[in-house]
């Protein structure tokens, strides 16, 4: 039985998919097995070419299913596919984990999974189509999706509370951190942990949270921390996060007037603010949204630039991410949405983000990423 369970699986899925938010294909023994999925066709629509700006339309098909073992142990497992459809038709693997749930003891997961804390920044990763600026970059350590981390999760403090739960996670791979040029002739891997706690604040619908996480190597340290707020109740979300990483490479290139190599620090520090409210309607539900969004970056004598380093005798400070977002997000019902989202970039010419955010990656003075951006779509998910 368990040899045709995926040309079971496949027909039912096909057959379920228009009816459910969530299809369970398998029920039986202790044993379960879930399919869900998404297909979202968007368009980022700008008057001046940028990164992400055209079509991104995308297709999402995952998996997760548990199998009881004893009494208080359970197995678990997920997996997910995204296949882009747009202009760079990329795929991905975005999960692949296994692991066991120990009840009150916790739970233990190894595979590519989500970096512990991404738990905080997906407070403000809510926007109907942009937002994730916190979680998707090259300076936070373990804040996005990565591979190979072992990840430990307790979601009621021990069996005492259900208010208090945390997460420890290792990782041991090149994920968790910006890729200097010097880590890829070296050969380095950028080993990290970190570690993230959450407390629901009794029954008020207001939740607090702060994480840390950093790499292992001394010579080119990284490391970040995050802190957040959300509230969700009454129809009312609100979200903040605030965070900080630090760099730290000894062996930086570009000699110093001396002759010697010079240790380069630098910083990004980061908030973001949403808030969103529901209103239910004679057909679906809409939800607008606002939100603001800042990051800037500190370097002494430094400028970060994806994988190479371009030295500043004097160091700078400069907007990586700035913008206003407003949109919306209209539930036809829990399988089909349309949502509109506006930024409004409020990064200057001569900003760092401005020149990271041309389409040429390494940017061009006289088409600086300055645009305001406008994204469509229509989501259709089960």
């Amino acid at each position: 039985m368990k040899r045709n369970l995926l040309a079971i699986a496949i027909p039912a899925l096909l057959a379920a998919a228009s009816a459910n938010a969530s299809i369970e294909v398998w029920n039986k023994d202790g044993n379960k097995v879930d399919f869900y999925g998404r297909v979202k066709a968007a368009n980022n629509i700008t008057d001046r070419g940028q990164k992400g700006e055209g079509d991104d339309t995308s297709a999402r098909l995952g998996m997760s299913g548990q199998t009881q073992i004893t009494d208080s142990v359970t197995g678990y497992g997920r997996w997910e596919y995204e296949a882009k459809a747009g202009k760079n038709s990329d795929n991905e693997v975005r999960y692949a984990f296994a692991g066991l749930n120990f009840g009150d003891a916790g739970s233990f997961d190894y595979g590519r999974n989500d970096g512990v804390l991404k738990a905080i920044t997906a407070y403000t990763d809510v926007l109907p189509q942009f937002g994730g600026d916190a979680a998707n970059n090259d300076w936070n350590v373990l804040s996005n999706r990565t591979k190979a981390v072992a990840t430990y999760r307790n979601n009621n403090f021990f069996g005492l509370t259900d208010d208090l739960s945390f997460a420890l996670q290792y990782a041991d791979n090149g994920d968790n951190s910006n890729t200097f040029r010097e880590d890829r002739i070296r050969g380095e891997s950028r080993e990290a942990y970190g570690a993230n706690i959450q407390w629901n604040i009794f029954d008020t619908g207001l939740t607090a949270g702060a994480g840390y996480a950093q790499t292992s190597n001394s010579n080119n340290r990284q490391s970040t921390w995050a802190t957040g707020l959300k509230y969700d109740n009454y129809n009312l979300y609100l979200g903040a996060n605030y965070f900080q990483s630090k760099f730290k490479d000894v062996l930086a290139y570009g000699p110093t007037h001396r002759g010697n190599y010079k240790t380069a620090d630098g910083k990004v520090r980061g908030f973001e603010l949403v808030a969103q409210y529901g209103i239910d309607l004679e057909v679906g539900r809409i939800t607008p949204s606002l939100a603001y969004v800042q990051h800037k970056v500190k370097a002494d004598g430094v400028n970060f630039v994806e994988d190479n380093i371009r030295y500043h005798n004097s160091g700078f400070s400069s907007p990586v991410v700035k913008y206003v977002s407003l949109g919306a997000t209209y539930d036809l019902n829990k399988n089909f949405s349309a949502i509109v989202e506006y930024k409004f970039n409020l990064l200057d010419r001569d900003d760092y983000g401005a020149e990271k955010n041309t389409q040429n990656s390494r940017g061009h003075g006289t088409k600086p990423g300055t645009k305001d951006v406008l994204g469509v779509g229509l989501i259709y998910q089960f």
